[in-house]
């Protein structure tokens, strides 16, 4: 790996995840693998109504957008498959996971921001 990767790879955690700066240490269940306090930083949160077809009959349901970043090695190398769940506790130190699903993910250099997407009423 280059010199600047290297440097780009160290910062991840020592300045962007570092719980005293932009990141909370939540836990996260992926993959029936609980990964307990890593640092996650979610942003994005976005309420709004869900589109309904004809047929659909679940009214008073709102889509929920968010985004997490979270580094790669915290999740054990295991990247998260769009439609896949994944569940994240909503508050630091908490043990209340809110469910969701992956809507996209990209990896940059070992840091992944992963589109969730949940169902809420």
């Amino acid at each position: 790996m280059s010199a600047f990767r290297d440097l780009v790879a160290a910062d991840i955690h020592d300045v962007f995840l570092e719980p005293d700066e932009f990141a909370e240490l939540r836990s996260v269940r992926y993959d029936g693998v609980v990964y307990a306090d890593i640092p996650v930083v979610l942003n994005g949160f976005k309420e709004e109504k869900r589109t309904t077809h004809v047929s659909d009959h679940s009214q008073g349901l709102y889509r929920v957008t968010d985004i997490a970043h979270i580094a790669l090695s915290d999740l054990g190398g295991n990247l998260p498959e769009r439609g896949g769940k994944i569940e994240i506790t909503t508050a630091e130190g908490g043990t209340y996971y809110r469910r969701y699903y992956v809507g996209a993910v990209q990896n940059t250099v070992g840091l992944l921001r992963i589109e969730l997407e949940a169902v809420d009423e």
